[in-house]
């Protein structure tokens, strides 16, 4: 399929999707959220598909909000609806059955540091900048900032914020616990690719029930978060990965892991 908003790519066993309205800092509209819909649909009918990498296309921007020049005469329905649909879209890169990297190499603004913050983790480029500045229009964030922005980083700098609208950079963003490393420009693409690799050889299963359990685990209390644990455990332990994984460490090799379910 071609599409004019976003680049899709698959490197081996690892998916990319570049957000691309460069003349708009890849700002958010409709057509994107539709197309990265539709790249998602391929990611997840796609046996071979390991981890997903999502990022901007260019140096200046991941994504810099969503776009104004579309929202500013929305009726309150059609905001409601427009918001809806990037929340449901965010929620399904935050399901996903595979991990998603959210490579941030330039503004992560408003709608940009929501997805992000909907993938599994960051990793940023030193030249990266943060903010949630909605209240600088006289709006809030509609894509779920206020929501995962405090569980990410806690409810009184989630506040400060989305209350003054301030940018910050990548290195306060990882002090914060927003960001997980912080490299240099040039090495922020291979260090992400470094990391996918890793993820990418590790078994299917586990690697869906980790991330279903975290994920899961954050609205459990404490005892039913460790038995659902321990279903997924069992569940991992009789999956054909699990079996060649504690096979091979008896053997003293390598595991080869097909992904089967």
């Amino acid at each position: 399929m071609t599409y004019e908003n976003i680049i899709f790519e698959k490197q081996g066993d690892i998916a990319v999707i570049k957000f691309n309205r460069p003349k708009a800092l890849n700002a958010i509209n409709p057509a994107m959220v539709a197309e990265t819909n539709d790249a998602l649909d391929d990611v997840e009918a796609d046996p071979t598909a390991r981890v997903l990498i999502l990022t901007g296309e260019g140096e200046k921007a991941f994504i810099a909000g969503a776009d104004i020049a579309h929202m500013v005469n929305l009726s309150p329905i059609q905001a409601r609806e427009f918001s809806r649909s990037g929340q449901d879209l965010f929620f399904r890169i935050e399901n996903l059955k595979i991990p998603v990297i959210a490579c941030v190499n330039g503004f992560a603004l408003g709608g940009g540091v929501e997805c992000a913050m909907s993938c599994d983790f960051i990793y940023a480029s030193e030249k990266a900048k943060f903010g949630q500045p909605e209240i600088n229009l006289g709006v809030i964030p509609g894509f779920g900032g206020t929501q995962r922005l405090s569980r990410l980083v806690g409810r009184a700098m989630a506040k400060e914020l989305c209350m003054t609208g301030s940018m910050i950079d990548a290195v306060e963003a990882k002090a914060i616990g927003l960001v997980n490393k912080v490299f240099t420009p040039d090495a922020l693409w291979d260090e992400t690719m470094k990391t996918a690799r890793i993820m990418a050889s590790k078994g299917k299963v586990s690697l869906k029930a980790a991330k279903d359990c975290i994920n899961r685990g954050l609205n459990m209390d404490l005892l039913d978060g460790c038995y659902m644990e321990s279903d997924n455990f069992g569940l991992c332990m009789s999956s054909p990965d699990g079996k060649e994984g504690m096979t091979a460490f008896l053997e003293k090799r390598k595991p080869e892991f097909t992904g089967e379910l």
